[in-house]
């Protein structure tokens, strides 16, 4: 659960920390003290998409840290970090510069926004004052009935069933050309592949070809260096080359070779350096004869190296990728040749293909009416706790074209009143019934997602009276097994909490701050009069109060 959530330069907020407790945790305060402020910090610290506007005005950055206790091991999202809570406990950490930049840690290993977000979704679930609205998309009922109903598997086969159909489908469309077309796509593919093949492409000959020119482009200069070098060694008619002259050093110290170690070693060595001068001589003689240039094939290999060019222009920027331009080109000829054929072949595959995904449609819409009969139920059992116990909400099946998501169009119907036919929620829901439809499903799927710790952020909006009573006794319920903090301007809502905090906002040095602060039975009874009367608390009002928290400590108790 979450156990301390330290807030630095967000928004009103200077310096605040707020050591939150096991059970129901209500935030109050007047509108714009900074209530939501908290949620908005406790958004960011769990890796949401935060603005440098939250920055408070005159601070290079913003500072969260959410401390959790008790923390799940087994959780698949600490695994792919490489993280382990150390005591149960898991310290996400984040700060917010004013040039954009994020630096974001788990238990002091840095994490990316993306890593913290998907470890955040497992740990806290937040429901927004503005989330029930999403009731009315009825894009969304889909994805919360696959949410509750966990239809992974049969919606990953569903998915590599629908994909292939699309690929095949596709494969089909680019055979499909009209005549006009087809004609003037052959007439440039033959004409390319002729161009190609004409030319006689051959790997690594560009290379070669470069070589070959810089030698030729230089062959006077070669011819001389290889003439003087030759002569050097060789030497001319006179034969007083290196060659020569070694030998002759040879020659010389032939005679006292056995008058000592030193004098034999002296004439190997000599021995060696003629032998290897040798070898070079006839290797520089060898190389000399090879070098026969001339001007015509000098042009040729110009003229080659032009046409490579051109052609490189068009067709890849090496020999290399004008081949595989070539075979890309062949193979692109051959189908457009034999369309109808491949076409036909396609189609049958395509109907084979259908076939298996109307098979994994109806499987994935199986599992779906199955999870929805549960849900629907659950749903009720819910709206009942929460005073709606007249109305009745079903889930409603479409079939339509199958699509990325499957067959089913899901819509979520409703009757609020007694002898009224379901309809869809957005046509006949109040605010106040959103508000609670939405939060009967946030419960449910709670259960799916085993997170510990709920967030409400104003869930309240057009809820009053005894409707105000159910949902603050619903929450009470719901705290019994999860950690629950709630924003509320309810006086219902608050009186129920366990742990309650006031969100004040004030003024010093002319600057705007909030602070946050625990408040104890005697400050929470002012509270809850406030919130009743909206002004200086009368005696009558703290009397109501008392009778307030007197009676949600005895439903508490009884739920015990």
């Amino acid at each position: 659960m979450l156990q301390l959530l330290h807030i630095e330069n967000i928004a009103v907020i200077e310096c605040a920390d707020i050591s939150f407790r096991a059970g129901f945790n209500a935030l109050t305060g007047e509108t714009g003290a900074g209530k939501s402020i908290v949620i908005d910090s406790l958004s960011a610290v769990l890796g949401a998409r935060t603005s440098r506007d939250l920055i408070r005005t005159g601070a290079d950055k913003a500072f969260v840290s959410a401390e959790f206790d008790a923390v799940d091991t087994s959780l698949g999202a600490l695994a792919e970090l490489g993280v382990e809570p150390e005591d149960g406990v898991l310290l996400l950490q984040r700060d917010i510069y004013a040039d954009g930049r994020n630096l974001c840690r788990v238990n002091g290993r840095p994490v990316t926004v993306a890593q913290l977000r998907a470890l955040g979704t497992s740990l806290l679930n937040i429901h927004g004052q503005h989330e029930g609205t999403q009731l009315l998309d009825e894009e969304q009922h889909g994805a919360y009935l696959d949410r509750f109903a966990q239809v992974n598997d049969p919606l990953d086969a569903y998915t590599v069933r629908y994909q292939a159909v699309r690929e095949t489908r596709r494969q089909i469309d680019e055979l499909q050309m009209d005549e006009a077309e087809k004609a003037r796509r052959v007439d440039t593919l033959r004409h390319q592949i002729a161009e190609l093949e004409r030319a006689e492409l051959r790997g690594g000959e560009e290379e070669e070809l470069l070589e070959r020119r810089e030698l030729l482009r230089n062959a006077e200069k070669f011819m001389e260096a290889f003439a003087a070098a030759d002569y050097a060694l060789s030497g001319g008619e006179d034969g007083l080359g290196a060659v020569s002259q070694l030998k002759n050093a040879e020659n010389a110290l032939h005679s006292v070779r056995t008058l000592g170690a030193r004098f034999s070693e002296l004439c190997e060595w000599l021995e060696g350096l003629y032998s290897e001068v040798y070898d070079l001589a006839e290797t520089v003689r060898d190389l000399r004869s090879e070098m026969d240039f001339s001007p015509q094939e000098l042009d040729a290999v110009e003229s080659r190296a032009d046409q490579l060019y051109r052609l490189k222009k068009k067709y890849g920027a090496t020999v290399g990728e004008m081949l595989d331009y070539l075979e890309r080109s062949k193979k692109e000829l051959d189908e457009i040749e034999y369309a109808d054929d491949r076409i036909v072949q396609l189609q049958g595959k395509l109907d084979k293909q259908k076939k298996e995904l109307l098979s994994a449609a109806r499987a994935l819409s199986d599992a779906r009416k199955t999870a929805a009969r549960t849900l629907e139920e659950r749903i009720l059992q819910e709206l009942h706790e929460l005073d709606m116990n007249k109305v009745r909400f079903a889930i409603d099946f479409i079939e339509k074209e199958p699509d990325a998501t499957g067959i089913d169009t899901v819509r979520f119907l409703m009757s609020a009143n007694v002898g009224e036919d379901l309809k869809p929620i957005h046509k006949i829901a109040s605010g106040g019934e959103l508000a609670r439809i939405m939060l009967a499903l946030k419960n449910v799927l709670a259960e799916q997602d085993h997170v510990m710790t709920m967030v409400f952020d104003e869930v309240d909006t057009g809820v009053s009276g005894r409707a105000a009573q159910r949902v603050a006794e619903k929450l009470a319920k719901l705290s019994q097994k999860r950690q629950v903090l709630c924003v509320t301007h309810l006086p219902q809502l608050a009186a129920m909490a366990d742990t309650h905090f006031s969100v004040e906002k004030g003024e010093e040095n002319g600057r705007t701050f909030t602070c946050v602060a625990e408040l104890d039975r005697a400050q929470r009874r002012t509270e809850l009069a406030r919130l009743t009367g909206g002004g200086e608390a009368t005696e009558t009002q703290l009397r109501g109060a008392e009778e307030l928290l007197a009676a949600a400590e005895q439903f508490k108790n009884s739920l015990r």
